[in-house]
């Protein structure tokens, strides 16, 4: 080990705690928040800047953190800082009050000369100031305290306890993910002397625990990971290491697909500090099993990448990343296929299993699987979804049989071998077994399709039965919990609500369903015999609610590339549309009318239109008497809209909303000339509330589509 000799002006900062196995799951969340943590500090004590380059390091047994441009000694920087006023920090003989020497002291300068301090100020503002030149941060002392206050909070489920035993000879308890065995702390070719987890700093780690056991010198800071490359059989760099499983996968897979979601990739990365990929096979026999099942057991057991072919079909060969380079992989892949095959056949057997009992048999079982103690049981909810889906289709115009079919039986895959022992399989699992029951190809479908879609951007149902069930089943969800008082709130929406109501939005509007979204509410909330979610689970609140999120997602859509505004989006949503399915048409062509000369002129009358009718307090009439008009521009303007309105409720029917709102531009000569010539609060009551009468009807006619204020 080499001594801690003066350190260079500028150097390059090595740290690494080298453990046990540390969690596979967890590991590239670790490796980030020490990296992390070491240069926060560092860069906060000015011992590093913008120009340091920051380069993490996370291996199954280490974490560590390469920082550049990291100085030995922070610069001296100015204090000023005011301490008490002087009527309190001196007494009456002139003499430093028990105030003053405890702020002093608690600013850690308690032997400070307080006849350096700075008095500032005149008569009572007179005050007295701590002015001077404070000694930048050591980066031996810095070290120490960055490295223990980054390891207490590393994002840690669960601690370890453990002693370490010390030179005197005692016990140290430690706590930490794994327990430690060595630091390096190199700042270029000098160690720091700092010690953390009952261990001192040194310039040495451990290869490889079977390629390269044993001790490894680090030389200096930036020799870390060549050395371990060369040397210890480590490829040390998180990202460089998945990145090259990745590369390697790829190339063994052939013509073949490699299935490797990031969560596997990045568990695998945590698992291996030398990898390498080897071919396995398994026997064709279990290719009659849903692949699914195959692909999740060997995903979620083994840690293995499965291969299909170019349609998707499952290969009987598959690849797995060995911590173990060697010439000779035979025992390797000999011991792995050799693990996989019970668990491959555990898979079949519950397959051949659930397929003696029809899930239609399974239906009166729910009864016994609790789904929410103030909800009932999944019969009772099946139940429910069984009618809100019947009503859906009724609404549709279409035959509610299947519908009523696939509700019955879409939960009953949860009763399966299969699904209790993979529980990510729910649904798939109804689909082959609906379908090897022989029922009809639509409800089988609907048994996977109803769950769609799963998470933002998630596929949709392609069955019209699959989509009436998966806003049943949505529904079903958001209207129960909304009812036992467990609407989200803040972060907090442990049954997915937004989830739901995000894809009761695209299921209507991406489908083009003319469905009536408050009697779609309604029609669940009537399901539910409960007290409590009937008076909770307020209909109002819930299609807010989902308003709310259909926000969010129109964001995210364009015409032409050009995302619609949030103005736009407002204008529409302001109106509180009760189908969803035309919300793009409306948007589209709210956006085509903006383009116009008149649309500006249009908004801003609209607005002001509304400003006065909120500030109505009397009741206005619902119609407009064409007798009472004498103002030659008030005529003008109820002839106007006399003369389109026509066209403009033609134009509502069929949904040309474009045209509908290029009709109104015909309106904005004689409203001008309405603003311009006419007092619309008169004196005479009569004639103030027939103007407010034709301003309501004007009103309404121009905010068909859209509250057209909301772009001025």
């Amino acid at each position: 080990m080499s001594t801690p000799n003066t350190l260079s002006p500028s150097a390059n900062l090595l740290i690494e705690v080298f453990t046990e196995e540390l969690p596979p799951k967890s590991l590239r969340r670790l490796g980030d928040a020490f990296s992390e943590g070491i240069f926060s500090h560092l860069k906060h004590a000015g011992l590093a800047g913008d120009d340091s380059i920051v380069t993490s390091y996370a291996t199954p047994r280490r974490l560590a953190v390469h920082i550049s441009h990291v100085l030995s000694q922070a610069p001296d920087y100015p204090v000023r800082e005011k301490l008490l006023p002087t009527s309190i920090a001196f007494d009456a003989d002139g003499k430093p009050t028990a105030p003053l020497l405890k702020k002093l002291s608690a600013l850690g300068y308690a032997d400070i000369d307080i006849a350096t301090l700075e008095k500032s100020g005149e008569g009572k503002n007179e005050a007295l100031y701590l002015n001077i030149t404070a000694k930048g941060a050591s980066l031996q002392d810095l070290a120490q305290t960055a490295l223990i206050q980054t390891l207490n909070k590393l994002p840690i489920a669960k601690m370890m306890h453990y002693q370490v035993l010390q030179k005197n000879g005692a016990l140290a308890d430690v706590q930490f993910a794994r327990p430690a065995h060595r630091i390096i702390a190199l700042h270029g070719n000098h160690s720091l002397n700092i010690s953390a987890l009952g261990i001192n700093a040194s310039n040495q780690t451990e290869g490889h625990r079977f390629l390269a056991p044993g001790v490894i010198t680090i030389a200096s800071a930036d020799q870390y990971e060549s050395a371990l490359q060369a040397d210890a059989k480590i490829l040390p760099s998180f990202n460089k290491r998945r990145q090259f499983i990745e590369t390697a996968l790829l190339k063994a897979a052939g013509d073949d697909l490699v299935l490797m979601p990031d969560s596997l990739l990045d568990e695998v990365t945590a698992l291996v500090e030398w990898p390498a990929i080897y071919e396995c096979h398994f026997d064709n026999e279990f290719l009659e099993v849903p692949q699914e099942c195959l692909i999740l057991t060997m995903q979620t057991n083994q840690k293995y990448f499965a291969l299909t072919d170019k349609q998707g079909k499952l290969r009987n060969r598959f690849l797995i990343v060995s911590n173990i380079q060697t010439d000779k992989p035979a025992a390797i892949i000999s011991g792995n296929e050799r693990v996989v095959r019970p668990r491959l056949s555990d898979a079949r057997f519950f397959f051949q299993q659930d397929q003696k009992r029809t899930l239609a048999a399974r239906v009166a079982d729910l009864g016994k699987v609790v789904y929410h103690n103030q909800l009932g049981n999944q019969l009772d909810r099946t139940l429910r979804v069984q009618a809100i889906a019947s009503g859906i289709a009724t609404q549709l115009g279409v035959d509610d049989k299947l519908a009523n079919r696939a509700a019955e039986i879409a939960k009953t895959d949860l009763l399966t071998d299969m699904v209790g022992e993979f529980p990510e399989l729910q649904g798939i699992m109804g689909r082959y077994y609906a379908t090897h029951d022989g029922e009809d190809t639509e409800v089988a479908s609907a048994c996977s399709e109803h769950y769609m879609p799963r998470f933002a951007g998630d596929a949709l149902p392609t069955t019209q039965t699959g989509s009436i069930l998966a806003i049943a089943d949505k529904l079903e969800t958001l209207v129960g919990i909304w009812g036992v008082g467990l609407a989200p709130t803040g972060d907090k929406d442990p049954y997915a609500l937004r989830r739901h109501a995000l894809g009761i939005c695209r299921l209507l509007l991406e489908k083009n369903l003319a469905l009536h979204l408050p009697k779609l509410i309604e029609l669940a909330k009537a399901q539910f015999p409960q007290k409590d979610v009937q008076e909770k689970a307020k209909a109002e609140d819930i299609y807010v609610f989902i308003l709310d999120r259909l926000r969010a997602y129109l964001k995210d859509q364009s015409v032409g590339g050009k995302p619609f505004t949030s103005a736009e989006i407002d204008a529409v949503l302001s109106q509180s549309p009760t189908q969803l399915n035309d919300l793009i048409d409306r948007l589209t062509a709210l956006r085509e009318f903006n383009a116009l000369t008149e649309a500006s002129q249009l908004a801003a009358a609209n607005k002001r239109i509304s400003n006065i009718l909120k500030k109505t307090t009397t009741a206005i009439p619902a119609m407009c008497s064409k007798a009472l008009l004498h103002n030659p521009a008030e005529i003008a303007l109820y002839q106007a809209l006399e003369n389109i309105s026509p066209a403009l409720s033609l134009a509502y029917e069929q949904r040309q909303f474009v045209e509908l709102l290029k009709a109104l531009v015909a309106l904005s000569q004689p409203i001008d000339q309405f603003f311009a010539d006419v007092m619309v609060m008169d004196p005479n009551p009569e004639l103030r509330d027939n103007r407010l009468a034709l301003l309501q009807q004007l009103h309404q006619k121009m905010n068909l589509i859209a509250d057209l204020g909301k772009l001025a």
